[in-house]
Protein backbone atom coordinates (compact mmCIF):
# COMPACT_ATOMS: atom_id res chain seq x y z
CA UNK A 1 0.00 0.00 0.00
CA UNK A 2 3.00 2.25 0.92
CA UNK A 3 4.31 1.86 -2.29
CA UNK A 4 1.65 2.76 -4.42
CA UNK A 5 1.43 6.05 -2.55
CA UNK A 6 4.66 7.15 -3.20
CA UNK A 7 4.30 6.45 -6.98
CA UNK A 8 3.48 10.74 -7.43
CA UNK A 9 5.56 13.83 -6.58
CA UNK A 10 2.55 15.37 -4.78
CA UNK A 11 2.03 12.22 -2.39
CA UNK A 12 6.09 12.08 -1.56
CA UNK A 13 5.77 16.21 -1.09
CA UNK A 14 2.82 15.78 1.22
CA UNK A 15 4.33 13.07 3.49
CA UNK A 16 7.84 14.45 3.62
CA UNK A 17 5.88 17.72 5.07
CA UNK A 18 3.87 15.79 6.89
CA UNK A 19 6.76 14.37 8.75
CA UNK A 20 8.25 17.89 9.29
CA UNK A 21 4.68 19.14 10.84
CA UNK A 22 4.46 16.08 12.90
CA UNK A 23 8.04 16.75 14.39
CA UNK A 24 7.77 20.98 14.75
CA UNK A 25 3.61 21.20 15.42
CA UNK A 26 4.15 19.06 19.25
CA UNK A 27 7.61 20.44 20.01
CA UNK A 28 7.03 23.90 19.78
CA UNK A 29 3.14 22.70 21.45
CA UNK A 30 5.10 21.78 24.39
CA UNK A 31 6.38 25.17 25.03
CA UNK A 32 2.44 26.46 24.48
CA UNK A 33 0.77 24.07 26.74
CA UNK A 34 3.18 24.37 29.24
CA UNK A 35 2.77 28.38 29.10
CA UNK A 36 -0.45 27.88 29.27
CA UNK A 37 -0.89 29.47 25.81
CA UNK A 38 -2.95 26.96 24.41
CA UNK A 39 -5.55 29.10 22.54
CA UNK A 40 -3.08 31.35 20.95
CA UNK A 41 -2.49 28.57 18.17
CA UNK A 42 -6.54 29.03 17.83
CA UNK A 43 -6.16 32.81 17.79
CA UNK A 44 -3.63 32.42 15.07
CA UNK A 45 -5.16 29.50 13.04
CA UNK A 46 -8.47 32.18 12.43
CA UNK A 47 -6.04 34.95 11.47
CA UNK A 48 -4.25 32.54 8.88
CA UNK A 49 -7.65 31.87 7.62
CA UNK A 50 -8.08 35.54 7.03
CA UNK A 51 -4.65 35.73 5.28
CA UNK A 52 -5.58 33.11 2.55
CA UNK A 53 -9.35 34.06 2.25
CA UNK A 54 -7.36 37.49 1.19
CA UNK A 55 -5.02 35.46 -0.87
CA UNK A 56 -7.79 33.84 -2.93
CA UNK A 57 -9.72 37.22 -3.00
CA UNK A 58 -6.38 38.46 -5.17
CA UNK A 59 -6.42 35.48 -7.15
CA UNK A 60 -9.66 35.91 -8.45
CA UNK A 61 -10.86 38.98 -8.66
CA UNK A 62 -7.41 40.90 -9.55
CA UNK A 63 -5.63 37.98 -11.20
CA UNK A 64 -2.80 38.41 -8.92
CA UNK A 65 -1.06 34.53 -8.83
CA UNK A 66 2.30 35.62 -7.69
CA UNK A 67 1.79 35.21 -4.37
CA UNK A 68 -0.52 32.35 -3.22
CA UNK A 69 -2.85 32.42 -0.28
CA UNK A 70 -0.65 29.78 1.40
CA UNK A 71 2.05 33.15 1.93
CA UNK A 72 -0.50 35.84 2.21
CA UNK A 73 -2.51 33.20 5.19
CA UNK A 74 1.68 33.12 6.61
CA UNK A 75 2.07 37.10 6.49
CA UNK A 76 -1.54 37.05 8.27
CA UNK A 77 -0.09 34.68 10.74
CA UNK A 78 3.07 36.73 11.68
CA UNK A 79 1.66 40.27 11.84
CA UNK A 80 -1.19 38.89 13.92
CA UNK A 81 1.63 37.46 16.49
CA UNK A 82 3.49 40.86 16.64
CA UNK A 83 -0.21 42.39 17.60
CA UNK A 84 -0.76 39.56 20.27
CA UNK A 85 2.69 40.62 21.89
CA UNK A 86 2.02 44.20 21.81
CA UNK A 87 -1.48 43.58 23.46
CA UNK A 88 -0.24 41.63 26.12
CA UNK A 89 2.12 44.67 27.05
CA UNK A 90 -1.29 47.05 26.67
CA UNK A 91 -3.32 44.88 29.02
CA UNK A 92 -0.39 43.52 31.51
CA UNK A 93 -2.90 42.80 33.84
CA UNK A 94 -5.03 40.57 31.61
CA UNK A 95 -2.95 39.34 29.21
CA UNK A 96 -5.11 36.72 27.94
CA UNK A 97 -7.23 39.49 26.81
CA UNK A 98 -4.91 39.39 23.54
CA UNK A 99 -6.33 36.08 22.70
CA UNK A 100 -9.77 36.46 21.86
CA UNK A 101 -9.11 40.02 20.65
CA UNK A 102 -7.02 38.04 17.83
CA UNK A 103 -9.11 35.46 17.60
CA UNK A 104 -11.83 37.57 16.75
CA UNK A 105 -10.25 40.13 14.33
CA UNK A 106 -8.89 37.09 12.21
CA UNK A 107 -12.85 35.82 12.42
CA UNK A 108 -14.03 39.29 11.39
CA UNK A 109 -12.13 39.52 8.20
CA UNK A 110 -12.29 35.69 7.21
CA UNK A 111 -16.04 36.42 6.85
CA UNK A 112 -15.63 39.44 4.64
CA UNK A 113 -12.73 38.25 2.45
CA UNK A 114 -14.34 34.79 1.96
CA UNK A 115 -17.93 36.79 1.01
CA UNK A 116 -15.43 38.87 -1.14
CA UNK A 117 -14.16 35.87 -3.23
CA UNK A 118 -17.81 34.82 -3.83
CA UNK A 119 -17.62 32.50 -0.76
CA UNK A 120 -16.57 28.87 -0.13
CA UNK A 121 -14.51 26.65 -3.08
CA UNK A 122 -12.30 23.64 -3.34
CA UNK A 123 -9.15 25.69 -2.63
CA UNK A 124 -10.74 27.38 0.93
CA UNK A 125 -12.06 23.57 1.43
CA UNK A 126 -8.68 22.47 0.86
CA UNK A 127 -7.12 24.64 3.50
CA UNK A 128 -9.51 24.43 6.31
CA UNK A 129 -9.50 20.63 6.79
CA UNK A 130 -5.97 19.82 4.80
CA UNK A 131 -4.99 17.80 1.90
CA UNK A 132 -2.89 14.98 0.40
CA UNK A 133 -2.39 16.85 -3.15
CA UNK A 134 -1.98 20.61 -2.30
CA UNK A 135 1.46 20.59 -0.86
CA UNK A 136 3.78 21.37 -4.03
CA UNK A 137 7.49 21.38 -4.18
CA UNK A 138 7.89 25.06 -3.41
CA UNK A 139 6.03 24.68 -0.41
CA UNK A 140 8.15 21.80 1.00
CA UNK A 141 10.94 23.98 1.05
CA UNK A 142 9.15 26.79 2.54
CA UNK A 143 8.50 24.36 4.85
CA UNK A 144 11.64 22.91 4.68
CA UNK A 145 13.28 26.32 6.03
CA UNK A 146 10.63 26.88 8.76
CA UNK A 147 11.51 23.81 10.26
CA UNK A 148 15.47 24.81 10.19
CA UNK A 149 14.79 28.16 11.56
CA UNK A 150 11.93 26.59 14.38
CA UNK A 151 14.97 23.37 15.31
CA UNK A 152 17.49 26.45 15.56
CA UNK A 153 15.62 28.58 17.64
CA UNK A 154 14.94 26.00 20.45
CA UNK A 155 18.36 24.70 20.65
CA UNK A 156 20.14 27.72 21.02
CA UNK A 157 17.62 29.01 23.48
CA UNK A 158 15.76 25.73 25.31
CA UNK A 159 17.52 27.05 28.47
CA UNK A 160 15.91 30.23 28.39
CA UNK A 161 12.09 29.10 27.17
CA UNK A 162 12.27 26.75 29.69
CA UNK A 163 12.70 28.73 32.32
CA UNK A 164 10.47 31.08 31.36
CA UNK A 165 7.69 28.16 30.79
CA UNK A 166 7.83 27.15 34.34
CA UNK A 167 9.20 30.37 36.26
CA UNK A 168 8.88 33.73 34.85
CA UNK A 169 9.81 35.53 37.62
CA UNK A 170 12.94 33.66 38.20
CA UNK A 171 14.16 33.60 34.44
CA UNK A 172 13.70 37.73 34.20
CA UNK A 173 16.02 38.12 37.67
CA UNK A 174 18.03 35.53 36.04
CA UNK A 175 18.95 38.49 33.38
CA UNK A 176 16.78 36.62 30.32
CA UNK A 177 15.11 39.14 28.38
CA UNK A 178 11.63 37.80 28.69
CA UNK A 179 10.19 40.64 26.13
CA UNK A 180 12.74 39.05 23.30
CA UNK A 181 12.11 35.63 24.37
CA UNK A 182 8.42 35.91 23.96
CA UNK A 183 8.38 37.96 20.62
CA UNK A 184 10.45 35.12 18.84
CA UNK A 185 8.73 32.51 20.39
CA UNK A 186 4.98 33.80 19.30
CA UNK A 187 6.58 34.42 16.02
CA UNK A 188 7.83 30.87 15.89
CA UNK A 189 4.09 29.67 16.63
CA UNK A 190 2.61 31.58 14.20
CA UNK A 191 5.13 30.00 11.63
CA UNK A 192 4.83 26.58 12.23
CA UNK A 193 0.54 27.31 11.94
CA UNK A 194 1.05 29.01 8.68
CA UNK A 195 3.48 26.11 7.61
CA UNK A 196 0.59 23.49 9.13
CA UNK A 197 -2.59 24.31 7.22
CA UNK A 198 -1.53 22.32 4.20
CA UNK A 199 -1.69 19.17 5.83
CA UNK A 200 -3.95 19.65 8.86
CA UNK A 201 -6.11 22.62 8.13
CA UNK A 202 -6.51 25.59 9.45
CA UNK A 203 -9.09 24.62 11.58
CA UNK A 204 -7.49 21.72 13.21
CA UNK A 205 -4.14 22.68 13.66
CA UNK A 206 -3.91 23.92 17.12
CA UNK A 207 -5.07 20.18 17.83
CA UNK A 208 -1.94 18.95 16.12
CA UNK A 209 -0.12 21.25 18.19
CA UNK A 210 -2.11 20.24 21.70
CA UNK A 211 -3.33 16.99 21.65
CA UNK A 212 0.32 15.12 21.33
CA UNK A 213 1.25 16.91 24.27
CA UNK A 214 -1.85 16.35 26.40
CA UNK A 215 -1.08 11.95 26.19
CA UNK A 216 2.71 12.76 26.62
CA UNK A 217 2.24 14.70 30.15
CA UNK A 218 -0.03 11.83 31.35
CA UNK A 219 2.96 9.36 30.68
CA UNK A 220 6.40 11.08 30.54
CA UNK A 221 7.91 11.92 33.92
CA UNK A 222 9.89 15.07 32.60
CA UNK A 223 9.67 17.64 30.00
CA UNK A 224 12.60 16.44 27.82
CA UNK A 225 10.10 13.01 27.45
CA UNK A 226 7.17 15.06 27.20
CA UNK A 227 9.16 16.70 23.42
CA UNK A 228 9.78 13.10 22.68
CA UNK A 229 6.50 11.81 23.33
CA UNK A 230 4.11 14.20 21.98
CA UNK A 231 6.73 14.23 18.70
CA UNK A 232 6.13 10.16 18.35
CA UNK A 233 2.24 10.76 19.01
CA UNK A 234 2.28 13.74 16.18
CA UNK A 235 4.24 11.86 14.25
CA UNK A 236 1.86 8.55 14.06
CA UNK A 237 -1.45 11.08 13.67
CA UNK A 238 0.13 12.66 10.60
CA UNK A 239 0.90 9.60 8.92
CA UNK A 240 -2.14 7.78 9.69
CA UNK A 241 -4.30 11.14 8.58
CA UNK A 242 -2.13 11.40 5.30
CA UNK A 243 -2.31 7.41 4.72
CA UNK A 244 -5.62 7.08 5.45
CA UNK A 245 -6.80 10.46 3.69
CA UNK A 246 -4.94 9.11 0.46
CA UNK A 247 -6.58 5.70 0.22
CA UNK A 248 -10.16 6.79 1.67
CA UNK A 249 -10.34 9.88 -0.59
CA UNK A 250 -11.12 12.30 2.77
CA UNK A 251 -9.32 15.23 4.10
CA UNK A 252 -6.05 14.16 6.27
CA UNK A 253 -6.72 16.95 9.16
CA UNK A 254 -10.15 14.84 10.46
CA UNK A 255 -8.13 11.84 10.60
CA UNK A 256 -5.04 13.08 11.99
CA UNK A 257 -7.62 15.12 14.91
CA UNK A 258 -9.12 11.48 15.75
CA UNK A 259 -5.87 9.26 16.00
CA UNK A 260 -4.50 12.00 18.46
CA UNK A 261 -7.88 11.65 20.75
CA UNK A 262 -7.56 7.94 20.28
CA UNK A 263 -3.44 8.55 21.93
CA UNK A 264 -4.91 10.46 24.33
CA UNK A 265 -7.25 8.43 25.26
CA UNK A 266 -5.26 5.25 25.39
CA UNK A 267 -2.60 7.13 27.23
CA UNK A 268 -5.37 7.54 29.94
CA UNK A 269 -5.98 4.34 30.10
CA UNK A 270 -2.33 3.56 30.16
CA UNK A 271 -1.92 6.29 33.03
CA UNK A 272 -5.29 4.55 34.87
CA UNK A 273 -3.76 1.27 34.80
CA UNK A 274 -0.21 1.72 36.16
CA UNK A 275 -1.79 3.64 38.84
CA UNK A 276 -4.27 0.33 39.71
CA UNK A 277 -0.86 -1.99 39.50
CA UNK A 278 0.92 0.66 41.73
CA UNK A 279 -2.13 0.76 44.40
CA UNK A 280 -1.86 -3.14 44.85
CA UNK A 281 1.28 -3.20 45.14
CA UNK A 282 1.33 -0.72 48.13
CA UNK A 283 -1.54 -2.55 49.57
CA UNK A 284 0.40 -5.90 49.43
Amino acid sequence: MLANFFQYEFLQNTFYTGLLIGLIAPLLGSFIVVRRLSLIADALSHVTLAGIAFGLLLEKKFAMGVITPFYTGMGFSVIASVFVEQLRRVYKAYQELAIPIILSGGVGLSVIFISLANGFNTDLFNYLFGSVSAVSRQDLWTIIGITIIVLTVLILFYKELFMLSFDEEHAVVSGIHAKRIHFLFILLTALVIAASIRIVGVLLVSALMTLPVAAAIRLAKGFKQTIILSVLFGEIAVITGLVSGYYFEIPPGGTIVMTSIAILLLSMLAKRFNMEISLKRVKQ
